[in-house]
């Protein structure tokens, strides 16, 4: 139950994070950054109980690669899913005069773009908190907060960088995403992080 808990409490403030500042109508470098220092410390608050994956399609990753209990997807998924979408009740409280303006991407670009970027998320996430070789760094945490922030500068005017589907759900209730748009975010990024679990498997072969 603890590490529910933690998975729980990581996506919320992660999703917490965003929808204050993009709400605040931060520009330029705030949101992303905050984002991915959010991300961050969560990771290093949560790893040594949960893993700190706090997004559905790194759960999928992570168990692919073997190194999450099969019996504990479901849970992890829905501790996911309800922290972001109690983190959307809250940011809805606090900035309740915000008049969110709902994304509107272009299918096709904001596919590739959450597939790349949810690829590297994966990618890194199973390279540095998961592989042999990178067992105990002090590292990780500060790997996989970069990564979102990367995705976030580089993609963000493109998909919004997502590469979560909790942060889908989360968005999607505070309106900044249409609902409609959601079938983008869980397609790209669960299937990036298939792609990157069965990359991960395939250079690493030994790695079990």
């Amino acid at each position: 139950m603890n590490k529910y808990i933690v998975e729980l409490i990581g996506t919320f403030f992660l999703v917490l994070t965003i929808g204050l500042t993009v709400l605040a109508g931060g520009t330029g470098v705030i949101p992303p950054l905050a984002i991915g220092a959010a991300l961050m410390v969560m990771v290093f608050a949560g790893g040594h109980v949960s893993g700190a994956h706090y997004n559905p399609a790194v759960t999928l990753a992570v168990w692919m690669r073997g190194r999450c209990d099969t019996k504990d997807v479901l849970p992890y998924w829905v501790s996911q899913i309800v922290g972001a979408s109690l983190a959307a009740i809250a940011v809805k409280f606090l900035r309740g005069n915000a008049t969110p303006t709902a994304m509107n991407p272009a299918i096709g670009p904001a596919l590739i773009a959450e597939l790349l970027f949810t690829f590297a998320l994966a990618w890194v996430v199973l390279n540095v908190a998961t592989a042999k070789s990178t067992a105990s760094n002090s590292f990780y945490g500060l790997a996989i907060g970069f990564t979102v922030l990367t995705g976030a500068f580089a993609v963000g005017d493109i998909s919004g960088g997502v590469f979560n589907p909790a942060v889908a759900v989360g968005i999607s209730i505070l309106g900044l995403s249409a609902w409609s748009n959601i079938w983008i975010y869980l397609v790209a990024n669960f299937a990036a992080a298939a792609i990157a679990a069965v990359t991960f498997r395939f250079v690493n072969p030994t790695d079990i």
